[in-house]
């Protein structure tokens, strides 16, 4: 078996075996790099004489050999460039060598259909040799022959090998790196899995085009309607110019997983049919917005962007820098908890729930495709702008795979309220992120429900939810306070018989009950305590969507920590419940301005008016710890530039976010040169006073794909000697769109930077 490395290739031959569009586009590939003297000569072979001959005139190969035989004799690398039909030829030829023609030899194909070139082999060879992989690069074009062939045909393009258990791993490698050389991305799947996928996304296309094409051309006005076809139709239609004899083949080889696409197609093709019949807007309009979304969600996964991109990513980085006067009037993105709360009670709600300044940001988003995922009509977002389809309280229905959540923890816990009341089994799942956090918080009080949350990662995502469950009603007591827990509790009471109530230790947001009591739900509050009755109806309404205070906390502790700082935030949501931040500042003697205060649809909302101040450590109040729960990694910057000892006590709570952000922050302030004490539920941090000197030290800090982290740093940046090196920023995007560019706008310093350039 030939080495492992491409220096190995330097005395080898790579033969091609068919020199139509792929097998020449391979040949003009590889010819590209043979001048680093990885292949010794490129040969071919086409039963077409005519091919071998202009295959040598155009470059494609040095030589061509009389037949295939003489091929694999002198070839080491080998690719099978043939119809998927034309393999048992080249095969019952090779046999002319004896029993194992290909004995020592790493061999691939390009065939489409993996499982009839695997069955070919076997029937005639006996078994797949170990150094045949069988292979499919995912590139084309609807031109054919000789001529076709391109030497970038396979840049930015996938090629998936299916190796089976005998398959040679070094061959396997050796297959991979020719095809890395060729610019392409390779991947790995079983052989039936790869059969199902090109079923669905390559064949059953192609299928559908020629088929419109045919139907059309006999037609008798179809040159007219060629003639005035737009451009959509052209580029639909494009790939029904593809080779007839090796589609032939392909719909042959491939009948059983293409006709169980075809199936699955034809039935919700009879089901369009149907709504256009009977005037059913909304079928064709759930189609349509969930056919848009889901297009724009696998692009937004096959980009590699942050939506389905894991935590360890290190690609994006902040680059910030010291800043003096920062001003300016900003209203920053809305509010992602009342965000995520808009969909999942518009969507259980009877009617069309309208909503403005939707937070368009990852988590919200992945809420969104959670539920179009089950079966929920969604417009939007469009500007900020919502509208949910309601289905009412048992409308929903299974999703067709696990609801993927990216890195959100709220739409996982208050999900698992909400589904483990449906009809149907769910599948909860996230990014690495999110996998690693802690969720028996809520599966503990829904299992007395009578839920069924089940986990095999001891209490962590995935979730397995059973359906067909019914649910009791209980009061439970919260034994940490976390408004995700109460409301998953209150969501899941919806379903309940009799009345379900929920006691929390200290006060927490009430986004759900306010937004509840908007849906026309009765939700009482006494004390400490929140309780609804089972089997109410929510009602349709419309959402006014405050500018969130979390993402607002940001720009007020950098306007006061700033030397010369006069920044208005407009139509901040002023909820109860979530002004630990502001109350905190105060008491550290920010200069904060409330204004214009007024009610949105039963949320409080003001403008902040913040000026640069003189701040002082405090002892942070116990009863203000959750009230500020999220904004703690913020105010720890703030805390840096006061003068005096600032203690926060109480707080476990922060080492199980998108990360330990107590001991993450500290970390951080110590790479630049700002140490801190660590406790077990809090920090104590002795500040360096306010004055317009610098506070910390420039460098490199990592913010371990937590948002809050990352910005957190790029405020404290205001007040550092030198720039500050923020890692893995990419998830900002989760919670603050465009964060950089609005703090730009104000007058901080934010560079990004893609980490690999």
């Amino acid at each position: 078996m030939l080495g492992t490395t491409p220096q190995d290739w330097r005395n080898r031959t790579l033969g091609v075996v068919g020199l139509g569009l792929i097998g020449g586009s391979i040949c003009l590939g590889a010819g590209g790099f043979r001048g680093a003297s990885r292949f010794n000569s490129i040969i071919g072979f086409d039963a077409d004489p005519y091919a071998r001959d202009q295959s040598v005139q155009l470059g494609l190969v040095e030589r061509c050999t009389d037949s295939v035989v003489e091929l694999v004799q002198q070839a080491d690398i080998i690719i099978l460039a043939v119809p998927v039909k034309a393999m048992g030829v080249v095969l019952r030829d090779c046999t002319a060598l004896g029993k194992q023609p290909f004995s020592g030899k790493i061999v691939s194909d390009v065939g489409s259909v993996k499982g009839s070139v695997h069955a070919c082999f076997e029937s005639i060879l006996g078994e797949l040799p170990p150094g045949m992989v069988l292979g499919h690069p995912i590139a084309g074009s609807e031109k054919s022959g000789v001529f076709a062939g391109r030497a970038d045909l396979f840049v930015d393009h996938k090629v998936i090998l299916t190796p089976v258990d005998t398959t040679d791993p070094e061959a396997v490698a050796q297959i991979a790196r020719l095809w890395t050389l060729l610019g392409a991305e390779v991947l790995e799947m079983s052989v039936d899995h790869h059969d199902r996928v090109l079923a669905s996304t390559s064949h059953l296309p192609h299928l559908i085009a020629f088929s419109l094409v045919d139907t059309l051309a006999v037609q008798d006005d179809s040159l007219e309607i060629f003639r005035y076809a737009a451009g959509g139709f052209r580029d639909f239609t494009r790939i029904a110019g593809s080779d007839p004899v090796m589609w032939h083949d392909i719909f042959l080889e491939n009948k059983t997983a293409v006709l169980e696409s075809l199936e699955l197609f034809s039935k919700d093709l009879g089901r369009l049919k149907a709504a256009i019949e009977s005037g059913d807007s909304e079928r064709l309009l759930g189609v349509f917005t969930r056919a848009k979304a889901a297009r724009d969600h696998f692009g937004t996964m096959l980009a590699n962007k942050p939506y389905r991109q894991k935590m360890t990513n290190t690609e994006i980085e902040f680059i910030a820098g010291p800043a003096t006067q920062l001003g300016g009037s900003i209203r920053v993105p809305g509010d992602k908890s009342i965000s995520h709360r808009s969909i999942m009670l518009g969507a259980l709600a009877e009617g069309v729930t309208s909503v403005e300044g939707f937070l368009e940001g990852e988590d919200a988003l992945a809420t969104i495709q959670a539920f179009r995922d089950m079966g929920v009509v969604i417009e939007g977002p469009e500007a900020g702008a919502v509208k949910v389809h309601g289905v009412g309280l048992h409308g929903l229905k299974a999703a067709p795979g696990p609801l993927y959540l990216g890195n959100s923890g709220t739409s996982m816990r208050l999900l698992s309220g909400l589904l483990a009341a449906q009809q149907f089994d769910s599948v909860l799942t996230g990014d690495e992120s999110l996998s690693k956090r802690p969720m028996k918080r809520v599966m503990d009080p829904l299992a007395q429900m009578n839920a069924l949350v089940e986990s095999d990662n001891d209490g962590r995502p995935p979730l397995k939810i059973s359906g067909k469950r019914e649910l009791k009603s209980i009061h439970y007591d919260l034994p940490v306070a976390s408004a995700q827990v109460k409301s998953a509790v209150l969501l899941a009471g919806l379903y309940a018989e009799g009345v379900t109530s929920v006691h929390e230790p200290a006060p927490t947001r009430d986004h759900t009950e306010r937004m509840l009591r908007g849906f026309g739900c009765e939700v009482e509050t006494e004390g400490a305590v929140c309780r609804l009755r089972g089997g109410q109806q929510l009602k349709a309404c419309h959402i006014d969507v405050p500018a969130d205070i979390s993402s607002a906390a940001f720009f007020m502790v950098a306007a006061s920590i700033a030397p010369q700082a006069d920044l208005v935030l407009k139509h901040v949501g002023i909820n109860p419940t979530r002004t630990g931040i502001i109350e905190i500042l105060r008491l550290m003697g920010a200069d904060l301005e409330i204004s214009n205060e007024t009610t949105v649809g039963g949320e409080p909302v003001a403008d902040i008016r913040v000026r640069s101040a003189r701040l002082k450590g405090i002892d942070i109040p116990p009863a203000l710890v959750p009230l500020a729960i999220d904004e703690f990694p913020v105010l720890f910057i703030a805390a840096g530039c006061a003068e005096g000892k600032t203690v926060l006590t109480g707080a476990e709570e922060l080492r199980v976010k998108e990360s330990d952000r107590i001991q993450v922050m500290a970390d951080g302030l110590l790479e630049l040169g700002f140490p801190t004490r660590v406790t077990h539920d809090g920090i104590e941090i002795e500040g360096r006073g306010t004055s317009s000197n610098p506070v910390f030290n420039g460098g490199t800090v990592d913010s371990h794909g937590d948002h809050r982290i990352a910005m957190a740093f790029s405020v404290a940046a205001i007040r550092s000697a030198e720039p500050i090196t923020i890692r893995r920023c990419a998830n900002v995007a989760t919670s603050f769109p465009d964060f950089s560019g609005l703090a730009a706008s104000i007058g901080m310093q934010i560079k990004i930077r893609d980490a690999k350039s």
